[in-house]
């Protein structure tokens, strides 16, 4: 490994402390009434619904529509993925299927929406039945008309998924459908018929998109692309995948009724979880820091790093990553991460201790602690990874990357959407990835970088004997 200069500690440490400020606090102007937000911080964090309360709203058919209990069930399913796709994790769905009824419960997005329980519906999507038509023909208030309106050609329920990729010979971004086998048969008729014509993609009577069709499709993957004079945004991808997913409904969702939730624990709840955890860590770093010294002052502001990490990974911190609903399970899985952040900074603080009795110098002591303490760091973390990756594909979306990971393997996981194990497998999975750069990466280099200044140069400051 490069040799750390003195520098080295001062920039990680500048580094943790930044994301530690900002993760938590977020950035923010406000001018008269108006809040202006650049980086979410720890209160953007979507809290389950024991916390912040949320919103009820039944669905059901339209009017005069007899549902069958399969399609009552097929919808359930639709909506479990939407909620989990927009990573709203604590949620309660139950169907009535004598009575054709689906209520939905989920958690208010921030404090502002819980004012507007419409507003929060319209989160989870457009309830609407997604089709694909032939042509793009629309009358003057832009709903389909002539061919177009006679003719559809596929329906939400014949697409399986929709995902967002990246088109390897053109490198540009495109949505790829995977059909069922009868929207295969009735997709691969239609579009050898109309090469060189467009299929519509509506919701209800909205157009969302009108595709050119550029050869027949006969084999269940189609791809839609942009056009040449405008191709699609990795977003435009994203957000039309994300929309033919959500509509892939057996019949449009109508909105019968809605009302607020009041939270269970509420927000006191919460306020003495964080005490909880803010008096943890102080403890953990108090005894980290008497029993290992520099090595337990180092693990410390690495732990800092580590809760850093979480709340970036869960506040909508990174602009490509939406706010995640932080639940009981979630929080469990973030817990015992920095219990394995803790037990890897252990580790290589004895491994250190260990060469420094073996009579090495304090950098030999430490290059050595942290590459023979890293096996059995790497291979504890790899089996969570493991754990925490079958977790995330059996029972988060069907579309999303770790379901398709697992594709080969669904038959002996099956696949459920169900959002509380998701949000402890998400969590469970950040906590490893800032594990091993935080506990093992950054640690390793503000260590070895702080044992260079004269007045740490002593070995039984790292454990070795006075």
């Amino acid at each position: 490994m490069k040799k750390s200069s003195k520098a080295t500690f001062f920039v990680v440490f500048a580094l943790i402390v930044f994301l530690a400020v900002t993760s938590f606090f977020g950035i923010s102007t406000t001018y008269g009434d108006t809040k202006t937000v650049y980086v979410k911080g720890a209160n953007d964090i979507r809290w389950g619904i024991d916390i912040r309360g949320g919103v009820d709203v039944t669905f059901t058919p339209p009017a005069g529509f007899d549902a069958t209990d399969a399609q009552m069930l097929a919808a359930e399913s639709v909506i479990k993925q939407r909620l989990v796709t927009q990573n709203i994790t604590d949620y309660e769905v139950y169907t009535d299927t004598t009575k054709d009824r689906i209520v939905v419960r989920f958690p208010w997005k921030d404090e502002a929406a819980s004012k507007n329980p419409e507003k929060a519906i319209k989160e989870l999507g457009d309830t609407a039945l997604l089709t694909f038509r032939e042509g793009n023909n629309q009358d003057s208030s832009g709903k389909p008309t002539g061919v177009t309106k006679d003719n559809i050609v596929i329906e939400g329920k014949d697409v399986k998924a929709a995902s967002a990729v990246t088109n390897t010979q053109t490198s540009e971004p495109e949505v790829q459908l995977e059909l069922t086998s009868e929207g295969a048969k009735k997709f691969g008729e239609a579009t050898t018929r109309l090469i060189g014509q467009p299929i519509s993609i509506w919701m209800d009577d909205t157009m969302i998109s009108d595709p050119v069709v550029k050869s027949a499709i006969t084999g269940g993957i189609a791809s839609i692309s942009g056009s040449t004079a405008k191709p699609f945004t990795t977003q435009e991808a994203t957000d039309l995948a994300n929309k033919i997913n959500g509509g892939a409904l057996p019949f449009k969702l109508v909105t019968e009724n809605y009302s607020s939730i009041a939270a269970t624990l509420g927000v006191a709840a919460k306020d003495s979880m964080l005490l909880a955890l803010l008096i943890a860590y102080i403890l953990v770093c108090v005894f980290m820091i008497c029993y290992y010294k520099v090595p337990g002052l180092i693990a410390s502001i690495a732990l800092l790093g580590q809760f850093a990490g979480f709340i970036i990974a869960v506040s909508g911190y990174l602009p490509f990553i939406p706010s995640f609903t932080l639940t009981l399970p979630g929080i469990a899985g973030i817990i015992l991460s920095i219990g394995m952040g803790v037990d890897a900074n252990v580790i290589t603080s004895e491994r250190v201790k260990e060469e420094l009795r073996a009579g090495k110098t304090i950098e030999g002591a430490i290059d050595l602690g942290y590459e023979r303490g890293f096996t059995a760091i790497f291979d504890g973390n790899v089996t969570v990874i493991i754990v925490a990756i079958i977790l995330m594909g059996s029972f988060g979306p069907s579309s999303s990357f770790w379901a398709k990971l697992l594709t080969p393997f669904m038959f002996m996981f099956g696949a459920a959407t169900t959002g509380a194990i998701y949000s402890f497998g998400y969590t469970l999975l950040i906590g490893v990835i800032f594990n091993f750069l935080m506990g093992v990466t950054a640690s390793r280099l503000m260590l070895r970088s702080i044992s260079k200044f004269k007045g740490l140069r002593k070995p039984w400051m790292y454990g070795g004997a006075k």
